[in-house]
């Protein structure tokens, strides 16, 4: 079971989520939708396609563009279409 937190909240979680260039990837289902908002950040990735990003609140927290995911990616990447993903810095991620 990976799990993902802020400030000793859980904010996602998920057995074997897909790794992809380091990252693990959890499934829409996976994540705490409530710590989640939108975010105006897009970036674009060669293989994968546009990303949007997510921020994380949780209590007086606000992680601005902690999380990404591909909401239509590119068919090298269908496997994660949807699948949210953290930085590193950003979340504490426990294997």
């Amino acid at each position: 079971m990976v799990k993902v937190y802020l400030n000793d909240v859980l904010v996602a979680e998920g057995e074997n989520p897909p790794v992809v260039e380091g990252n693990y990837y959890f499934p829409p289902s996976a994540i705490k939708k409530e710590y989640f908002t939108d975010s105006q950040t897009h970036t674009t990735c060669p293989w994968k396609g546009k990303a949007s990003y997510y921020n994380l609140n949780v209590g007086e927290t606000n992680v601005n563009d902690a999380a990404w995911y591909y909401p239509a990616p590119k068919d090298a990447a269908k496997n994660i279409e949807g699948h949210v993903a953290f930085y590193k810095n950003k979340v504490v991620i426990k294997e």
